[in-house]
């Protein structure tokens, strides 16, 4: 089994260029499943978070795995409801109890609302506490990431925003560059747009290589430098996804796919009203 390339983060730490994402599914033994064939395949990087549910889950898969744990890379996302410096720490402190580890690879501050600042600061002690590897944001857009970053001591190690072929992040990509803070792709397959699994520029380069179109796009991202965790429960699915890394596409070809840009997402994280909107959506205290 060929072991995944990684990408070496602004802080040193080396994450799996691949990964494999467990947003919407179910903390009712699927997940447990999902990750357990996921590792079972190769993939030695699940991503999860507070407010997908399921972190006990992943924790009891990864240390069922027989897999050393420095062998693998685990990154969860801290919660709006959370954030704030003492919440932040607690949440920290609960998500390692929660999945049964003593420090996580990467963690998140899942949606840039609020009090980051506070939620980062209590990220930065956890980090020099051995407690978190590397700290990153997601879903920072340059207008988010330029009002919250300059007050942060040390700058993300990644940002995990939406990205696709349709949605190529050409502004943020050249506003972190400088600081060498790595993307993160969530819904890298364009949370399966028939649309963009029909595209001539995909499905040509998809029966010269023989490979299907999901395995094209997540190439192509890889060339890009973007790190991936496409999120599938069928074990085929989770297989092929993988099967990226013995073929390379041509500076012509990937010319072809860069052009495929749009410049929009499904997701605008700077709409109005979305940490309210996104708070009534998610109660991770609901249980407590």
């Amino acid at each position: 089994m060929p072991t995944t390339p990684t990408i070496t983060l602004n802080d040193g730490t080396q994450i799996p260029a691949i990964g494999f994402g467990t947003f919407q599914i179910p903390n009712d033994g699927q997940t447990y499943q999902a990750v357990k064939t996921a590792l079972e395949l190769g993939y030695r990087h699940i991503d999860t978070a507070v407010a997908y549910f399921n972190e006990a889950e992943v924790g009891r898969a990864v240390r069922d795995s027989g897999i050393p744990r420095d062998q693998i890379w685990i990154t969860s996302k801290l919660w709006l409801q959370d954030f704030g410096y003492d919440a932040a720490t607690r949440a920290i402190d609960k998500s390692l109890k929660l999945m049964g580890l003593d420090y996580l690879d990467l963690y998140l501050v899942h949606q840039p609302y609020g009090d980051v600042l506070g939620a980062w600061q209590a990220m930065e002690a956890a980090k020099k506490a051995g407690k978190l590897r590397s700290i990153g944001v997601s879903n920072m857009t340059p207008k988010i990431w330029e009002h919250f970053v300059p007050q942060f001591e040390t700058v993300p190690s990644v940002n995990q925003v939406e990205f696709n072929p349709y949605f190529q992040q050409h502004p943020l990509r050249k506003l972190l560059a400088p600081h060498n803070v790595k993307l993160e792709a969530w819904a890298p397959l364009g949370q399966g747009n028939p649309a963009l699994f029909k595209e001539p520029a995909i499905t040509t380069l998809a029966a010269k290589y023989h490979k299907d179109a999901g395995q094209i796009m997540l190439r192509f991202e890889h060339q890009e430098g973007i790190i991936v965790f496409p999120k599938s429960v069928h074990e085929a699915r989770i297989k092929s996804n993988r099967e990226i890394f013995d073929f390379e596409l041509t500076e012509p070809e990937m010319a072809s796919l860069r052009a495929l840009d749009t410049g929009k997402g499904q997701h605008d994280p700077d709409a109005p009203g979305l940490r309210e909107q996104l708070l009534g959506a998610f109660d991770v205290h609901a249980n407590d």
